[in-house]
């Protein structure tokens, strides 16, 4: 009898445990979707931002971009308005939704420096660049 109460209580653990690690496999190709989804908005964002030309100074923007696990942003993405400034800065704020939402549900980890922001935006060779 002991023996039957003991396995009322094995088996369920057993199919818990194997139930997590199932689902662990199941999680990687999630994951890597995930990541693909992510790898193709940043590329997608950094191509918009490279596009973009300036004749003066005054044309230059940075935007705080990405979400680092610990918080804040990994950099500053500099641009110009010769692009759809709203169109990026959507696509950024998108982006650092996503990130922060993905480090958390992956429970990723970095650094917890503070990436220094640019104390200017110059327009240098038709090109805006961050001054630190």
């Amino acid at each position: 009898m002991r023996t039957a109460t003991k396995f009322i209580y094995i088996v369920p653990a057993l199919c818990l445990l194997l139930t997590a690690c199932l689902t662990e496999e199941d999680q990687s190709p999630v994951y890597n979707e995930e990541l693909e989804t992510l790898t193709a908005l940043r590329e997608d964002i950094e191509t918009l931002a490279d596009s973009s030309v300036c004749n003066d100074s005054s044309e230059c923007r940075f935007i705080a971009f990405g979400s680092k696990p610990c918080g804040g942003p990994w950099g500053f993405l500099v641009y110009s308005t010769s692009i759809d400034t709203n169109d990026l800065e959507a696509k950024v704020e998108q982006y650092n939704t996503l990130e922060a939402a993905f480090n958390s549900k992956w429970g990723l980890a970095s650094d917890c420096s503070v990436p220094a922001q640019p104390t200017d935006v110059i327009c240098e060779n038709n090109k805006c660049v961050a001054i630190y």
